[in-house]
Parts: structure tokens; C-alpha cells; sequence
């Protein structure tokens, strides 16, 4: 059996680091940067972020809202208002309102992952069209990164992106939050950087005892290795090219840079510490590169997790405190870090930060003050090109057992489904119209009928 360029890499990875320095080498190919350049930066939530208490209704709504969300509901004199509109942000996002104010964040209400369409009536009546495994952490977070609802996903969309790119101008396609499904492709792999530390190679030691000196020659071999057969010899171009394309990448996340400096706390000026915070930085930081890189596009994986909110998701009898609240307060402060960053560089316009998550949470708190396992959610996005003030899809009948409710708790069917959601990013960041049902397989179902991708964007 033949063995391909993408087997060896396997074959001598062994770890996430050789892994991270097997697509090193693939960067030397990327094409000149051009005026054309943009980024798309997915930053998934684990765990189900309750998305109920991150964009939330202030008009007559609000009522019902507080009556069923119980446990966790929030008062309308604690929320982050958003001037014209009528939801407002959990009070822990204050740091985005300024963002709304200049009309650089977007709401995307109640997507989630669908097969079809579906009413509560068809989700009850015809089970073949439900995604498969609802509310299953692993399933819902395959079916989010692979955009296959009902069939199991080994490549993900920002892979399938990356392999359409024209030979040559391939972009750099890298997670900050490990291999993740939806950085692989079918004929690429993310670049996986660390959010703190270097890329080194595993094993790898600077000691100078006898057993490192032995230790290290072996590694050599397979930065050397000629004389050792085909593979060996292949392995050894791969690797000492990965080897030096990480020394690159070293360079970039050590430097001194301009950009970190935005990802401060707004009212105490501390520097962020927060793992989000730390991603977003360097993802910041691989932008400003990008020059340096031969980037004219970039795409980026980002996480942050703890969003299973069973239980103590408010705090101490305030709902507008307790764990939600804390991860809520990081994720906006990062996300707000991000793009003063991306302002400084002249990029805000040319990078796009979304959020992903397993599923939404039930809008019934229970008797824990947490929320269950529901399915569609609500969602940010951030850039300088996103449609100033935009509001897309629709914000649920809030009644318990009412009209998008599949249960008694609020587990309510989507009102967007994952396609639109992510096609109207795929589409901004330049795949094709041909290539969109590569890149999203289930587009055809969502891209006919006067559906489609969302209006995110400017014109």
C-alpha cells in the first residue's frame, strides 16, 4: 500500500507536538499575503453554554423569561443593555456593549443542529429527520464541527475549507485548543499550537549525560536519515522541515508584541490570564505574522470549557454571579481584547470570531440553580465587517411545553440550523459556491427554498 505524505506524518508523530510540527511544514506553501486577506476564528464553548442567559429578551418577553427560567433567571435592571435592541447580554459581558455601540458584534438566536427543517410537530412526527443523539455532549460537539446531523463525522468544516484552497495558497489552518474534529481535513491537518510554552520536540532533552546523548541521537535520526530506507528518509525531510517552520512559529509567540496589550481587564487594566484570553492572544498574534507567514487566509480553533452547568451555575441566591457568570465574563473580555487587537493592526474588517457550542441549555432552571441538556442556543459574532446591529434568526416562544418546546422544560427546536449559520462565515471568508456542499454537506438542504446562509455581513 502506498504511503502517503499525510501516514508518514502519523506514523512519526507519536504526540500532539510532532503532530503540531508535521503541519509546520506545510506553511512554507502558503501563498502571498493579498488585499483579499481574512480570517475566520470559531471559538467553541464546551459543555453547552446556556445561551438563554447570555442574549436575553428586555422586552415584554422578559416576564415570561424570569417565570421560567426559574433558578437562573435575571433581572432586567442587572442586564448589559444594548442601545435599539430589544435583548440585552448577561451582566458579566459588559466589555462587548462597546462593541455593539460601534456595530461589531452580531446575535445569532436559537441555531443549533438540524437535518431539516423542523417544527415541534415534525420533530414529534418523523424521528428519520431529528439529529441523531440529541443532547449527547460527544455527538452534538461532532455534529457542530462536522455538520453531519445524522451520520458519524471523521473530517470537520475548517479541515474541508482548507483542503478546496487552490495548491499553493492552501491557508494555515490552527487550533489553539488541540486536534479537535473540526480542524481535520481530508487531505489537511491543523497546526496545533499551545496557548502557553513552546512547540519542542517530545523527548527531546538538553542534559548531557550519557542516556540523554543516546536519547537525543535517536531523535536525530529522523531529522537525518539518510542511509535508513525510503521511509526513514521521507520522515527525515518532513521532520526537518516541521522542525524549522516551529522555530518560526516559536519566534512569533515569544516576541514582544504590540497586540498583547489589548487583552487587559477593562476596569483594572490587569493583563488577562484566562485560557480564552491566552488563545485569542496568540491567535492575534499569528494574525499580525501573517505576512511573515504567507498567510491570505487563516483559519483558527479556539476553545473554553466548564459550560456543563448542572448545578451552582448562578451564585449565592445572584443569579447574576456563580460560575456561568465568571465563564461568561472571560469569554466577552477576550473576545473584546481580540478585536481592539485586530483594530490596532488594521485587521478588524479582514477577521471574523463566532461561537460554537454542544447545544443550548433547558430554559427551566432546576432545582440545583443549573440548567439540562436542551438544543438550540444562541450565539455571538464579532468582526468589523459583521451588519451593524444585527439580530438573526428568532428567539423562541418562551412558553415551557409551548409551541418550540419538544419537552416541558424548554428544550426548544432551532430556529437556524448550523448551515446557515456557519455557510454565511464560510461563504465571507471565500469558499465557493461550488464548494460549499464539500464544506458543508447537508448545504443543499439549507440552501434552497429561501433559507440559506444568514445576512452577517456588510452588503
Amino acid at each position: 500500500m502506498p504511503i502517503s505524505r499525510r501516514d508518514l506524518l502519523r506514523l512519526t508523530a507519536g504526540s500532539g507536538a510532532m503532530a503540531a510540527l508535521g503541519q509546520l511544514g506545510r506553511t512554507t506553501a502558503m501563498a502571498a499575503p493579498s488585499g483579499s486577506y481574512r480570517a475566520m476564528v470559531g471559538i467553541f464553548l464546551y459543555g453547552g453554554n446556556d445561551g438563554w442567559n447570555m442574549v436575553i429578551p428586555t422586552d415584554a418577553r422578559h416576564a415570561a423569561y424570569l417565570a421560567a427560567r426559574g433558578s437562573v433567571g435575571i433581572k432586567a435592571s442587572q442586564l448589559t443593555t444594548l442601545t435599539g435592541a430589544s435583548y440585552a447580554l448577561h451582566p458579566a459581558m459588559a466589555a462587548l456593549r462597546p462593541l455593539w455601540d460601534e456595530g461589531s458584534l452580531a446575535l445569532v438566536l436559537n441555531a443549533g443542529t438540524l437535518f431539516a427543517p423542523l417544527t415541534k410537530a415534525t420533530y414529534q412526527s418523523r424521528p428519520d429527520l431529528q439529529p441523531s443523539n440529541l443532547m449527547s455532549h460527544a455527538d452534538e460537539q461532532a455534529h457542530w464541527q462536522g455538520l453531519r446531523a445524522r451520520d458519524i463525522s471523521v473530517d470537520g468544516f475548517m479541515g474541508r475549507i482548507a483542503d478546496r484552497l487552490p495548491s499553493g495558497s492552501t491557508p494555515p489552518l490552527i487550533s489553539l485548543a488541540g486536534s479537535t474534529l473540526a480542524t481535520i481535513g481530508r487531505t489537511s491537518s491543523a497546526l496545533v499550537l499551545p496557548s502557553t510554552g513552546t512547540l519542542t520536540r517530545t523527548g527531546y532533552t538538553s542534559g548531557s549525560s550519557a542516556a540523554n546523548q543516546a536519547k537525543n541521537a535517536a531523535i536525530d535520526v529522523f531529522a537525518n536519515g539518510a542511509g535508513y530506507g525510503a521511509i526513514v528518509e521521507a520522515t527525515a525531510r518532513d521532520s526537518t522541515a516541521a522542525y524549522g517552520q516551529a522555530n518560526t512559529a516559536n519566534a512569533i509567540v515569544t516576541a514582544t508584541s504590540a497586540v498583547d496589550n489589548y487583552f487587559t481587564h477593562p476596569t483594572t487594566g490587569a493583563l488577562l490570564t484566562s485560557d480564552v484570553a491566552r488563545q485569542l492572544m496568540r491567535v492575534a498574534r499569528m494574525i499580525e505574522a501573517r505576512g511573515t507567514l504567507g498567510h491570505a487566509r487563516q483559519t483558527f480553533f479556539a476553545s473554553q470549557g466548564g459550560y456543563d452547568t448542572h448545578s451552582g451555575q448562578t451564585g449565592g441566591g445572584n443569579n447574576d454571579t456563580g460560575t456561568h457568570a465568571n465563564l461568561l465574563g472571560e469569554l466577552a473580555m477576550a473576545m473584546a481584547g481580540f478585536h481592539r487587537a485586530m483594530q490596532s493592526i488594521g485587521m478588524a474588517e479582514n477577521v471574523t470570531a463566532f461561537t460554537m457550542s454542544d447545544f443550548g441549555r433547558t430554559y427551566r432552571g432546576n432545582a440545583q440553580s443549573g440548567t439540562d441538556h436542551a438544543w438550540g442556543s444562541n450565539h455571538l459574532v464579532v468582526g468589523g465587517n459583521v451588519a451593524p446591529g444585527g439580530i438573526f434568526g428568532a428567539y423562541p416562544d418562551p412558553v415551557l411545553g409551548g409551541a418550540s418546546d419538544i419537552a416541558s422544560d424548554g428544550r426548544f427546536v432551532p430556529a437556524l440550523a448550523q448551515e446557515e449559520y456557519i455557510g454565511a462565515i464560510a461563504r465571507w471568508h471565500g469558499v465557493a459556491d461550488a464548494d460549499m456542499p464539500y464544506v458543508l454537506p447537508n448545504w443543499s438542504t439549507w440552501s434552497n427554498g429561501g433559507r440559506g446562509p444568514i445576512g452577517l455581513f456588510r452588503g
